[in-house]
Parts: C-alpha cells; structure tokens; sequence
C-alpha cells in the first residue's frame, strides 16, 4: 500500500500499519491480532469459521445492484441490461451484485464477465482448473490494480460466481490504464469520470474486446455486439 493511504487511515484515529506480506497474509495478521485482543474482525472476505459478517457486507454492496437498476430504468428506459462486467478481488462485491442480477431476473439474468488483475486472477485460475473447487495464487502479486491484489476467494462469493458468470478474465496491467484513459476523456454527451485502476479495468476490458481483434472469438462467445 501507499504512505498516504495509511496516513489517511491513522487521521482517523485508527492504529495502522503497513506490512511486508500480501494481502491475504495481512487479513489473517489481522485475524489473529484480533482474536488475541477480544477484538472483532470486520472484513469482506470469508472463509470457514467467518461467514456472518462479509454476508452482511456483500448484502450491502447489492445496493448499488439496486441503485444501478433503478436509474437505467428511470434514465434509460432499459428494463434488463444485457451484459455486467464486474471486477474481482476476493469476490466479495462482484458476488453481490451478481446475486442481486440473478434474484431479481433469474433465468433471464444478464451475462456476467468477471475481470481480474492477472498477477491476482484466483478465480480465473479456478475456472481453468474447472473441477468447481477454488484456487489460490500466493505471492508477490506487483499490479496497478492494488484493490484487486487478492490470491484467495471468498467461500461465499466463489459459490456465486462459479454458477453465475459467463467468463472469467485475467487482465494486465494495461487493461485498466486504458480504462482509466476512456474514462477520463470521453467523446460527445458523455460525462468525465476520473477512476482508479481497480475501477477501471472493466470498461478497459470492453474497448480491448471491441478494438482488438485477437480477442474477437471472446467478444463473440459472450455476444458483445451492436445491440
């Protein structure tokens, strides 16, 4: 992580620090620290034993689900979108709004592309593998996209995503720098939007599927098209 970052952290009166390991390794340091200090672990990720809270988390992350479907009804007049593109650290957020998708349209459910930072790409390497169990990848894991920088799934959202998703993709770097550009330098009505790496990496993924024609057999398979 960044200095600001856990400066901006202590400013809140929090005790914080940066450690030499990665994240997962830093969520269990934490983990620990808690259990030896009668303190309670709140963190989006779960795993066997600690299930309750990151429920309630991706539960909460559904609302922007919500929040999403309202306006493109109310702003567009779209009742149903056709495709959701969702970044995956642990899956924590990606799981909820895809299961806020899938209650609300079922069979009928948009289809998902899950999009990973490849140094981090748990998910993409359990859909290799493709026996419905996840895998973990450990590591030093040097993106840009440090939000996604996540080797080990989150049980709860794994059992999502494995059932919901039509693709799982592992993105380089210039993925979400070429996102980031889109974004931040839009061509007619469209509105500036100044995102981070992590933020971007979807919308970077769409204008890689609709330019590069190396990736048309992708661009096919999940019916990216015109329409």
């Amino acid at each position: 992580s960044s200095q600001i970052r856990l400066e901006n952290i202590r400013k809140e009166g929090a005790t914080a620090s940066i450690e030499d390991m990665n994240y997962d390794d830093a969520v269990r340091l934490a983990a620990k620290y808690a259990s030896e200090h009668n303190g309670l672990v709140v963190q989006d990720t779960a795993w066997e034993g600690y299930e309750e809270i990151p429920t309630w988390i991706m539960q909460g992350y559904g609302t922007m689900g919500i929040e999403a479907l309202e306006q493109l009804r109310e702003d567009f007049k779209v009742n149903r979108p056709t495709h959701i593109f969702l970044q995956a650290g642990v899956g924590s957020m990606a799981a909820g709004i895809q299961g806020f998708f899938a209650s609300v349209f079922g069979e009928d459910c948009p289809k998902n592309v899950i999009v990973e930072a490849k140094e981090a790409a748990c998910y993409y390497e359990s859909a290799i593998a493709n026996d419905g169990k996840p895998r973990a990848v450990g590591g030093d894991m040097p993106t840009i996209m440090a939000g996604l920088a996540c080797g080990e799934v989150n049980i709860i959202g794994f059992e999502v995503l494995k059932n919901y998703s039509k693709a799982f993709v592992s993105a380089p770097n210039y993925v979400a720098a070429n996102g980031m550009r889109v974004l931040g330098n839009p061509i007619g009505s469209d509105k500036k939007v100044t995102s981070g790496e992590s933020g971007a990496v979807t919308l970077g993924l769409v204008y890689e599927l609709m330019t590069n024609e190396a990736y048309k057999d992708l661009k096919d398979a999940i019916g990216l098209n015109e329409e």
